[in-house]
């Protein structure tokens, strides 16, 4: 069984992996994606600029308001049409998606179902 401590280093080495491949631009951002055991946390970056556009969490009074929990997949969803929204209002239509060395699976997953129906395009 693994230990808390090299399920972390194992999902940190599966994010530098795909980091070394996966970039966002302006035109074009990346969606980053961590989840925590209580919330999860989306923003869209620029790597050329080195910043970050813009981002959205469970822990955003919206989304707070309609759950009572940030740590599911109602949140996630619920996140990930949010982070669409605000992209959407920015003239952010298409994204690279960065699941954090996360599998694609219940939160992750539901984030970007939640992004996609939002009217991002991945």
């Amino acid at each position: 069984m693994l230990k808390k401590k090299d399920r972390k280093i194992s999902r940190l080495k599966r994010h530098r992996r795909v980091r070394k491949n996966v970039a966002g631009t302006l035109e074009r951002p990346r969606l980053s994606v961590y989840r925590s055991l209580s919330h999860i946390y989306a923003q869209l970056i620029d790597d050329e600029d080195g910043r970050t556009i813009l981002a959205a969490s469970s822990l955003d009074p919206e989304v707070r308001a309609k759950l009572k929990t940030g740590g599911n997949k109602d949140a996630a969803k619920a996140v990930g049409e949010l982070v669409a929204k605000r992209a959407l209002d920015k003239g952010i239509k298409k994204i690279v998606f960065d699941r954090g060395g996360f599998i694609y699976h219940g939160r992750v997953a539901a984030l970007a179902a939640g992004a996609r129906e939002a009217g991002l395009e991945f």
